[in-house]
């Protein structure tokens, strides 16, 4: 039997008293380790990071907690490797584990530079300059962030479990409030040890960190006005939580990711030959295999040019056969496993009902070869590339198949692929592969209300490009309406998510000297 995974709560680490149930390997079955179904008692831990981790973050100026970051992050660097080598577990190649790890623990590098660069060396973050009231210019107002005094509680996803839980993390030391963190059970092993280096490296003030393993019994109850919950999920959970009573009730600060039928257009200029053709099929390509297409930002919806639509299916159909879909712990294999087979069952059924409106053109997930795998065992698909003619129908605006599929779909005129864009009901990111200046600015225009972030990609920015689905820590990372409506990251922004914008009242010297110029914690001088 397996170990059992721990949580680590009120500064200490927890096992549950039962056997649990198995976590399996994504790609061969077999246990990797074992997750309680007891609950853990997250009503302590919320009071523990409110009495403990609060207090303790406070203390420290904006530059002391951005270091603290900035020693993390060299911290966790060193072990990488043994990461990496547990990530292929979740179905990960060495490419999908440099996204996750490798990205997660960069966003703590970001934040510390930026908290270094663009905060002050205080505890109190003005929000811009003294405004005078009265005439002499002895009264006035200034807005200033503080951090508020409760906890920030992230459920996260299973398809990042490592850069889901630092891009979260992050920001909320920066701003001086504890995080209470509880990841997905598929992928919870690779948290946990990412989860327990943290812990050991005793870089973190106690209280700062705590992780919930299992089921947060009383979590949603004990909230309060002080607290923040963050979820990445599905959009049926995301508003089942948001309209809990306590968060209504308590005006709890919630933040969504959940679904995105996310887009990219190719514009019409870039016919076969041109760079940006290449661009678009390789792009398309990349975002199918990734993490076998298990990221929020994969494209789900390529909207090509009706004159070359066949062209664009037989060129992103000749890159998908070199795809070799296998054991991701062999070097030849690019891309691996979906996460267990319970998603690969969800993605076949999503598949279905995308094929009453389209037909696959590339990828047969009945019949597809392994590389040292078995497909009994690993939760394995080919890539699927469907194409639907109509692009009206409802489909592909509303089902995603969260995995290696995405659907070519024509159009005529930007008028049009921005209304297409549209009928996702809000994305968290949709890209532009054009060099007409013209189309991009019309696109980027028209679909910017229903996207979170638009990526505009031609031959003179692609060898500096990220790609589309590479959320940056200095990008807001979100979308409106079906992606959840909430923001992540965006560099300082994401740090103001847990601060309290308050507007303070009363004459130059307090506001421009006194208030902003603290010499020691405010708590402190109490």
């Amino acid at each position: 039997m397996a170990a059992k995974l721990q949580s680590y709560v009120n500064g200490d680490w927890y096992t549950g008293p039962d056997e649990g149930r198995a976590i399996l390997d994504a790609a061969t079955g077999e246990e990797v380790a074992r997750i309680s179904t007891q609950g853990v008692d997250a009503e302590s831990a919320l009071r523990y990071a409110r009495e403990v981790g609060g207090p303790a973050l406070r203390a420290l100026s904006f530059h002391r907690r951005a270091g603290l970051l900035k020693a993390l992050g060299k911290h966790l660097t060193r072990y990488t490797a043994e990461f990496n080598e547990l990530s292929t577990r979740t179905g990960a190649t060495a490419r999908d584990s440099a996204f996750d790890v490798d990205g997660g623990i960069a966003v703590l590098f970001v934040y510390g530079s930026k908290g270094a660069k663009e905060l002050p060396d205080g505890f109190v973050l003005p929000d811009g300059d003294f405004e005078p009231v009265g005439k002499a210019g002895t009264f006035g107002v200034r807005h200033v962030h503080v951090p508020r005094h409760g906890a920030s509680v992230s459920i996260n996803a299973f398809n990042f479990p490592v850069w889901g839980m630092l891009e979260k993390l992050a920001p909320a030391v920066l701003a001086g409030v504890p995080s209470v963190i509880k990841p997905a059970s598929q992928t919870a092993y690779l948290a946990e040890l990412v989860f327990r280096r943290i812990i050991e490296s005793d870089i973190l003030p106690p209280g700062a960190v705590q992780l919930v393993c299992g089921r947060p019994d009383g979590l949603l109850d004990a909230l309060t006005g002080q607290d923040s919950l963050s979820i990445t999920g599905s959009a049926n959970t995301a508003q089942t939580l948001r309209s809990h009573p306590v968060i209504t009730g308590r005006a709890v600060r919630f933040n969504a990711e959940a679904d995105s039928l996310n887009f990219s257009v190719l514009g019409p200029d870039a016919v076969p030959g041109t760079p940006e053709f290449d661009l678009f099929t390789k792009a398309l390509v990349t975002e199918m295999t990734v993490k076998a297409g298990q990221k929020c930002t994969a494209i789900r919806r390529a909207f090509v040019p009706s004159a070359l639509i066949d062209e664009v299916a037989e060129a992103v159909s000749a890159r998908l056969a070199e795809v070799k879909v296998g054991n991701p712990a062999d070097p030849s294999v690019t891309m691996g496993a979906l996460a267990s087979l319970g998603q690969r069952a969800e993605v076949l059924q999503s598949v279905k009902a995308l094929t009453r409106a389209a037909k696959i053109v590339h990828g047969d997930p009945e019949h597809f070869e392994l590389v040292d795998a078995d497909r009994e065992r690993g939760a394995f698909l080919p890539p699927l590339l469907l194409r639907c003619d109509e692009p009206g129908r409802a489909e592909p605006h509303e089902v995603e198949a969260f995995g290696p599929v995405s659907t070519l779909l024509p159009y005529d005129g930007a008028a049009q692929a921005v209304e297409l864009a549209a009928r996702g009901e809000g994305s968290l990111v949709g890209s532009i592969v054009t060099h007409d200046p013209d189309f991009a600015r019309d696109v980027v225009l028209g679909a910017a209300p229903w996207h979170g972030r638009l990526l505009v990609l031609d031959r003179e920015d692609a060898k500096e490009s990220t790609g589309h689905g590479s959320p940056l820590p200095h990008t807001t990372h979100g979308g409106p309406g079906r992606a959840g409506g909430g923001e992540e990251l965006g560099g300082i922004r994401g740090v103001l998510h847990h601060m309290q914008r308050t507007a303070v009242q009363g004459s130059p010297a307090l506001l421009v000297g006194a208030l902003t110029d603290v010499p020691a914690a405010p708590e402190a001088q109490l």
